[in-house]
């Protein structure tokens, strides 16, 4: 019960209940414009159901999470920090992270393979 007084698990929650509520309303957003694409009468059903399973996700995600930060026990050392599977999922999450930035930077400023200067313009 340690975490009560502690302002980083406030922090913490905090940005988590704004990022939660964030990605729920454009979860709402997209289901509504997918939905908007049925016939009327459908269209509840389908709200409803795309909803619930945002929702199931998220918590499903949530719950990963919370196993992945427990992951602390230490698998083998490297330069005398020792590296648990906590360590390898985040720079693993994080090497992909940079990399898919690079890859989305170079497609933006030089294009895809195949297209001329004048197919762009």
């Amino acid at each position: 019960m340690e975490w009560i007084a502690s302002p980083e698990a406030w922090i913490a929650l905090g940005t988590l209940t704004v990022l939660e509520i964030v990605l729920g309303i454009d979860n709402i957003v997209f289901i509504t414009i997918l939905s908007g694409k049925l016939p009327p009468e459908k269209q509840p059903f389908a709200r409803q159901l795309g909803l619930g399973l945002a929702m199931l996700t998220r918590i499903l995600l949530l719950f990963s999470l919370v196993w992945i930060m427990r992951l602390t026990v230490p698998l083998f050392p490297v330069l005398g920090h020792a590296v648990s599977g906590r360590d390898l999922i985040l720079v693993a999450g994080g090497m992909f992270l940079l990399m898919k930035a690079t890859t989305e930077i170079h497609h933006r400023l030089e294009g895809t393979e195949g297209k001329t200067e004048d197919a762009r313009s």
